[in-house]
């Protein structure tokens, strides 16, 4: 092949590249070698235990005792974000629990899920709460069940989205979208006022702007590949 030639369709497959990389919009959220842009809910900085990076994972270390046994506490990005597509990868330990959390309010001296919304991640077949829709991985945490439940064994990843457009939210799982729904809505509110988050305002009415947040239950569980697309 002509030198000239061969060089123009090299350069040509570089810009392409390039270009994908540069124009996709996507933005890592960690960088799978250190806790920059993360830091602790009611924290100045990131939890001195509780989390490592380890593997290119963020770790949330298990303390054996759940809910009540989080060392670190939940954390939330530096950053707060409006309309946006999230997209991670997460696996836990056998009976694992834990969330990811969204349009995130920080109150001080309130725990992080009085005032966000929350995706299911959850061991369905050894956790307590797999037994009920509405607690199973990919739900709206004891509002919206994930259909399909298409959650992988203990020890697998799995690749999940959150989308927030304008009202819009949905759910994607492995693959499919489990859960959609409407924010600000009369419907909304109707169901949330029916919860047990009914008497949190922030749960009723979720800020348009808001973090991003990983949550520590006590139990093991491990993060990679989060990034996010904002959107106008």
């Amino acid at each position: 092949m002509n030198r000239v030639i061969l060089l123009g369709i090299i350069f040509v497959i570089g810009a392409c590249q390039s270009g994908d990389k540069k124009d996709d919009g996507w933005v890592m959220l960690f960088d799978g070698e250190t806790t920059n842009g993360w830091r602790g809910y009611n924290q100045v900085g990131f939890p001195e235990s509780g989390w490592e990076v380890v593997d290119g994972m963020l770790h949330c270390i298990g303390s054996g005792k759940g809910e009540a046994g989080g060392e670190g506490g939940s954390i939330i990005t530096v950053d707060q974000y409006k309309w946006y597509e999230l997209k991670l990868e997460w696996k836990v330990s056998t009976g694992g629990n834990s969330g990811i959390f969204y349009q995130v309010a920080e109150v001080p001296g309130e725990e992080i899920w009085k005032s966000a919304l929350e995706m299911q991640v959850l061991d369905n077949e050894n956790h307590p709460d797999g037994r009920e829709p509405i607690h199973q991985s990919g739900a709206l945490y004891d509002l919206i069940a994930a259909e399909p439940q298409n959650v992988r064994p203990v020890g697998e990843w799995n690749e999940v989205s959150i989308l927030v457009y304008k009202g819009l939210v949905e759910h994607w799982q492995n693959g499919e979208k489990v859960v959609e729904y409407h924010l600000w809505t009369e419907d909304w509110k109707n169901l949330v006022l029916n919860s047990k988050f009914g008497e949190y305002p922030l749960c009723v009415e979720p800020p348009e702007t808001g973090y991003i947040g990983l949550q520590d239950h006590g139990d093991d569980v491990w993060f990679r590949n989060i990034k996010i697309k904002v959107m106008e």
